[in-house]
């Protein structure tokens, strides 16, 4: 059994109207690794959903959280927003609402195309309408009994600051004054030298990480969370959160679905990844590059316990690969009890709207090569109706395949490996032609005209023209003519999708 359907059923049993929470804090570049969370998310409510649950999944801006650092990515005037919260630091690029707004939108827009069914929700907007209020009054007044648990579980052994006041003077976060607070009212003595009052029931202060999360969790009554698997260690976040959430706020902690992170990787090569230092991949080029429902499988292949090695160089293509061969596996049947849970990750993966009938199949590895040949999606239809019957595709399959083939394109304009890379002469490129050469182009210009058009009639064409060369000189000629290189894609499939008369006329050109 698929490990979200485990998930799902356990929480059935237990919660009528599951709350599924997901959250992330924008304080900047969000990476592809980020992803795992939302989708983990939605994969535990997909499958929910699928069992007849009412369920709910909502994620989390934690746009309330301080600027800790002027990170090397912003301009240095952003050095004097340090200690402020998100929400009120302006755009970096001036088009957005705010600091938060800026960083989480291109990510929402990634977590919307890939299907994530949930319902946004911004922490400050939670502070400033009073949703915390009755948790704060709380975790002030049992500080002492709060410090003995981050004791007891954590080994937290120092004083414990349980609500930050948001200076009305300077906008940062700073310590109250404990001693003196009477609901709702807690006084506060700034860095900056101001002397004021936070009212709890505002958007004037906060509660620290350790009892936010509990509050959230009593808040919305989660019953299932993903996290990061840092959070999930002995004594860390959620083995306090636990505690707290039922001695302080008479809550319950959700069903923990802690996560590995995932690892970027190029040329076999780990690529470190954090937000605060930017990313050669972010989430957006993670969608840009992937189609959404290979993202998807892409982490719902493994158990949420497992790390993920996102490979945006040829690592792309075999994701893509393996994802199309699940595909027809769910279809057609016949897959191994090693591939039940694969093909399982696959229906996951589109959100329980799987089409009827297996849809149309045009490998990415495949649009690599054509693409490279089309001026447009327009162009790549005519260069693969040469060979495929697109008659019966529907709008939803030529949907899919215009995405592939933008996918493909964003892959080959930034990330793809140079030894993919071609791009076809329109006309004969300026190069040396030997004499044999001229010869063989001759030899296999003849030949061309009368076989039939497939990739292992061409090769077998070649082979026999080449004779007096040689293969190997062969095909480095065929490259050079046609893409101006010594090498290229295989060159029988790469022959089979341009026009027969194109490749013949090539040939007499170079045999001139």
């Amino acid at each position: 059994m698929h490990w979200a359907d485990v998930i799902a059923k356990e929480v059935a049993e237990k919660n009528d109207h599951p709350i599924i929470a997901t959250g992330i804090s924008p304080t900047g570049i969000l990476h592809v690794g980020s992803l795992r969370e939302a989708i983990t998310g939605e994969s535990v409510r997909s499958a929910l959903k699928g069992m007849g649950s009412d369920v709910k999944l909502i994620y989390l801006i934690d746009s309330f959280d301080p600027l800790r650092k002027r990170y090397d990515f912003l301009p240095e005037e952003f050095e004097k927003y340090v200690g402020m919260p998100i929400c009120s630091i302006p755009c970096p690029c001036g088009k957005h609402d705010n600091y938060a707004h800026h960083f989480i939108q291109p990510f929402l827009d990634v977590v919307d195309s890939l299907g994530v069914n949930c319902e946004i929700i911004w922490t400050h907007e939670l502070y400033r309408d009073g949703k915390f209020a009755e948790m704060i009054d709380q975790s002030i007044k049992n500080v002492d009994k709060v410090e003995s648990i981050l004791r007891e579980v954590s080994g937290r052994d120092k004083k414990f600051t349980p609500y930050n006041p948001l200076c009305e003077e300077c906008g940062r976060f700073t310590d109250p004054i404990l001693e003196t607070y009477e609901f709702p009212y807690v006084e506060y003595q700034c860095k900056c030298g101001h002397h004021g009052k936070a009212d709890v029931r505002k958007m004037e202060g906060k509660l620290p990480w350790r009892l936010e999360w509990p509050a959230k969790w009593k808040l919305f009554g989660t019953a299932v969370e993903p996290f990061g698997k840092d959070h999930a260690a002995a004594g860390g976040s959620y083995d306090t959160g636990k505690v707290i959430v039922k001695e302080i706020f008479g809550g319950e902690a959700p069903y923990p679905i802690p996560y590995e992170f995932v690892q970027l990787k190029s040329n076999g090569q780990i690529v470190q990844m954090h937000k605060s230092t930017g990313s050669a991949v972010t989430g957006l080029d993670a969608i840009g590059m992937t189609p959404p429902e290979v993202l998807n499988y892409l982490f719902l292949r493994v158990n949420p316990s497992k790390a993920i090695d996102f490979d945006y160089g040829m690592g792309i293509l075999d994701m893509e690969d393996e994802y199309d061969r699940m595909e027809g596996l769910f279809y057609n049947g016949g897959a191994t009890e090693v591939e039940e849970n694969s093909v399982r990750a696959y229906e996951i993966a589109q959100h329980n709207k799987v089409p009827k009938t297996m849809p149309l199949q045009i490998s990415c590895r495949h649009l690599v090569n054509i693409v490279q040949m089309a001026d447009d999606f327009n162009g790549v239809l005519d260069i693969l109706k040469r060979k495929e019957d697109l008659s019966e595709a529907n709008d939803v399959d030529l949907v899919r395949l215009k995405r592939r083939t933008e996918c493909v394109r964003y892959w080959l304009d930034g990330f793809a490996p140079d030894m993919v890379k071609f791009s076809l002469c329109k006309e004969m490129p300026k190069v040396d032609v030997s004499d044999e050469e001229k010869a063989f182009f001759k030899a296999l210009s003849d030949k061309m005209r009368s076989i039939d058009w497939n990739a292992e009639a061409i090769n077998a064409a070649i082979v026999e023209a080449a004779a007096p060369i040689g293969n190997k000189a062969a095909f480095k000629a065929m490259y050079k003519i046609l893409i101006n290189m010594s090498k290229g894609p295989r060159l029988g499939p790469f022959l089979e999708s341009m026009d027969p008369e194109f490749v013949v006329r090539r040939l007499d050109e170079a045999s001139e």
